[in-house]
């Protein structure tokens, strides 16, 4: 069964579930259950026991993998910082104090992009940090939990791919240095990353977008009627949402009356977070500069290191101001832990159907059946939508990025060969290639329902996974839309990448004033509640 077209059906069956029934556990569990099936040769007795062993095995082996397990230990960690600084006012310090600016949707919006590229470090520190940060936030400007999660999401692995100081960096020069010493290219695989980001149409035109539906009150598509219904009524939330008991935690975490409101208790741990984190960077990396430093250092051991002092130090600031008791910061803290446990199960069934999906073979028949015959003007695009459809099936950008960069460099320096154009130096289409196997894992990334960070972006943001996957798709649909008919497609015919970036944001910001629609007029919103206040007083007069 393994490299076969029936190996997309696990996956495949997942999303289709998961869109369907707007339940996501479910449907990762049957896509779970059809894998192991398949594993088992679709037998009748493998029918029964690939049941069984949707937990004894699958989800055990998905938990036992070290790295997995560092990502679970620190997003319950971060729960449980979130836990107490929202106990301890903390976080309706950040709220008052954003909010004296971010007075407006639209300046909220901006606010929470904001915060998306400054924590440019790492996607899933990202996701946890701005999502929990700005709910309060955006709530009380009657910003939708979906364009919350959209924001979330599209400032987190766009920044984190194209960044230079990111957890990232270390895996994808590794990659690539790993392709490049097969071929005849005398750089190094650093130099030539960095080439390739002159074409990362598509991460740069997802963080654009985000910037430009905020600062023009645009929206399409399912966003925009999420966002009306928000505006309008002040519902964040779509009525029977399924937030995984977020609604019954937040009560938990809800601060006394008497709790001061300080900035400080929110700001000093998450800048121990991101400065431990950093430094942990810095320590376990090598190399011969800074960025090198840093792309070979322990994400995931930094990232532990950064949560477990921030829980620290929120405690001894709760307990030291005598604002908590000792026994409600622990209660504060296991509050918060609670809220990410949600995450932390569909984190194991979506890692549990990747393994399986690399077991079947699923992105070696998706790159084999898609890429066949590639003419080399058509390389890049080409490479970018194989990238896409990989990673949205298996719902994991770097599994892509893994398994194609070694498929996608080679192929694209033998065609450049055979048509005379393999130089020493390199050349724009191979630089090209190896940014659309990364644009087109972060686009996969961005819209499968069975994606980590889609999950984890839903869950900080405390939006229904699949209302969130339903209204952020047109917007990446259009983005990498753009990315490949203005960006990669001209590229592979010669354009330049700086006048082709030009043509793609152009195209993008057009477009977007035509099919888009305001749903954020913060002055139409303003005159309709004076209109409530002064109406009731002119009929008394």
């Amino acid at each position: 069964m393994t490299g076969t077209w029936v190996s997309i059906l696990p996956p495949l069956l997942a999303i289709v579930l998961a869109l369907l029934t707007r339940q996501i556990i479910p449907a990762l569990l049957a896509g779970i259950w059809l894998g192991g099936w398949l594993l088992a040769g679709l037998s009748f007795t493998g029918l029964g026991t690939s049941l069984l062993d949707t937990i004894g095995v699958h989800i055990i082996n998905s938990l036992t993998d070290p790295d997995h397990m560092k990502i679970i230990v620190f997003t319950l960690m971060i729960g449980g910082v979130v836990g107490i600084i929202r106990r301890n006012g903390g976080t309706d310090g950040i709220v008052g104090a954003v909010t004296r600016w971010a007075s407006t949707r639209r300046r909220g919006q901006l606010a929470s992009g904001g915060l998306g590229v400054a924590v440019f470090f790492d996607d899933y520190a990202n996701t946890l940090v701005v999502g929990n940060t700005m709910r309060p936030i955006t709530d009380r400007l009657r910003i939708s939990r979906e364009k919350l999660a959209y924001i979330v999401d599209s400032t987190a692995a766009p920044v984190a791919a194209i960044g230079l100081f990111t957890t990232w960096i270390g895996f994808q020069v590794g990659l690539v240095g790993d392709a490049v010493n097969k071929i005849g290219v005398a750089q190094s695989g650093f130099a030539v990353f960095l080439e390739s980001l002159k074409y990362a149409f598509y991460p740069v035109l997802a963080i654009v977008l985000v910037f430009a539906i905020a600062a023009t009150g645009r929206d399409f598509g399912p966003m925009a009627k999420a966002e009306r219904r928000a505006r309008n009524s002040g519902e964040v939330l779509r009525p029977g949402s399924d937030l995984g008991g977020g609604d019954a935690l937040a009560e938990e975490l809800q601060p006394k009356d008497d709790v001061p409101r300080r900035l400080v208790n929110a700001v000093v741990p998450l800048v121990v977070l991101v400065a431990t984190t950093l430094a942990g960077l810095l320590v376990t990396g090598s190399g011969s500069n800074l960025i090198e430093v840093m792309g070979a250092g322990d994400p995931f051991g930094s990232l532990l290191w950064g949560s477990l002092l921030a829980v620290i130090v929120a405690a001894v600031m709760s307990v030291g101001q005598r604002i908590l008791t000792a026994n409600e910061t622990i209660e504060a803290w296991f509050s918060g832990v609670k809220s990410v446990l949600y995450v932390v199960i569909i984190l194991a069934l979506a890692w549990a159907l990747s393994t399986l999906a690399e077991k079947l073979g699923t992105a070696e028949f998706l790159a084999g059946a898609l890429g066949e015959t590639i003419p080399a003007a058509l390389l890049p695009a080409i490479v970018f939508v194989i990238a896409a459809a990989v990673a949205f099936a298996t719902g994991t950008s770097w599994g892509t990025m893994g398994i194609l960069t070694p498929l996608a460099v080679p192929v694209a320096w033998a065609v450049l060969d055979a048509q005379g154009e393999a130089t020493a130096a390199g050349h724009p289409v191979l630089f090209a290639c190896v940014s659309a196997v990364l644009a087109g894992a972060v686009w996969g990334d961005h819209c499968s329902p069975i994606s980590d960070t889609t999950v984890i972006s839903s869950l900080a943001s405390q939006c229904d996974v699949i209302d969130h996957v339903r209204t952020q798709l047109p917007y990446a649909l259009y983005a990498g839309g753009v990315a490949l008919l203005a960006g990669l497609l001209p590229i592979g015919f010669g354009l330049p990448w700086w006048l082709a970036y030009a043509l793609a944001l152009a195209a993008l910001i057009a477009g977007l004033r035509l099919i888009g629609r305001r749903t954020d007029d913060d002055v139409e919103v303003a005159e309709r509640e004076r209109e409530a206040v002064t109406e009731p007083a002119a009929s008394r007069g």
